[in-house]
């Protein structure tokens, strides 16, 4: 559905630190990189990090939040732990969720600008 998403930050090398570290795991990497943009997806950019004089303020209320695809549980796992050693908060270990359902293994973060993330994985029925 979407081609790509724009969030804007405060600080580009804070944001650059965390999500190089966050998103490893998933299998992003930052693919363009200026003083001041940068962007990550797995082959082509997905998610667009710039640097802006006002950034959206962080709600906890709104319902806004980005979900990343992970190709394993423990992918997840370590986007958790990466990204709270990179200066986010932890917003959800990781885990099954079953008020989503039975398969739905989650984590979730809020990244340094506040914004919520999350990194899920689809189990399959054993």
């Amino acid at each position: 559905m979407f081609d790509h998403i724009s969030i804007g930050v405060k600080d580009l090398e804070r944001a650059r630190r965390f999500y190089d570290a966050a998103l490893a795991p998933l299998g992003y990497e930052r693919l363009s990189n200026s003083d001041t943009t940068i962007g990550y997806g797995p082959d082509t950019v997905g998610l667009w990090v710039m640097q802006v004089e006002q950034p959206v303020v962080a709600d906890m209320r709104s319902g806004l939040h980005f979900c990343f695809v992970a190709p394993d549980e423990a992918a997840v796992d370590a986007f958790h732990a990466a990204a709270v050693a990179s200066g986010g908060t932890d917003n959800g270990e990781p885990g099954v969720r079953p008020d989503y359902g039975r398969f739905y293994y989650a984590a979730f973060i809020i990244d340094p600008d506040g914004y919520r993330l999350e990194a899920y994985f689809h189990k399959g029925e054993l």
